[in-house]
């Protein structure tokens, strides 16, 4: 059975942006042989400028990462909602490990970030 791993990386201000670095991350965890959690992808069907959307959305994200093995961090940033799954995790006692853009680009096999 292939690992869970939570993507944790900024969705706010660019979101259109950020969707697209997410489906990278996604990709990335992919062919490293697990099974990446992707609570990105909920902006594709709430509206996460509409606060009570964007609360549906963490809650759904958060309730995932229970189910997760390890949370990867991906970006130079680290969002208000990205801090509230790092604190949920830590609380979990679940792993948390930070990717640098060189591990993806190579793993990927091209410059994509």
């Amino acid at each position: 059975m292939m690992k869970k791993v939570y993507i944790c990386a900024p969705l706010g201000g660019n979101i259109q942006e950020n969707l697209k670095k997410a489906k990278q991350y996604a990709r990335y965890a992919l062919l490293c042989g697990t099974a990446p959690v992707v609570p990105h992808f909920y902006a594709l069907c709430l509206n996460d400028s509409i606060p009570k959307e964007r609360e549906i959305g963490m809650a759904a994200g958060l309730s995932l990462l229970w189910f997760c093995d390890e949370m990867w961090i991906f970006g130079d940033e680290v969002s208000e909602g990205m801090k509230a799954e790092m604190q949920f995790c830590k609380s979990l006692n679940i792993p948390v490990r930070k990717v640098r853009d060189d591990e993806i680009n190579k793993k990927i096999g091209e410059k994509t970030l």
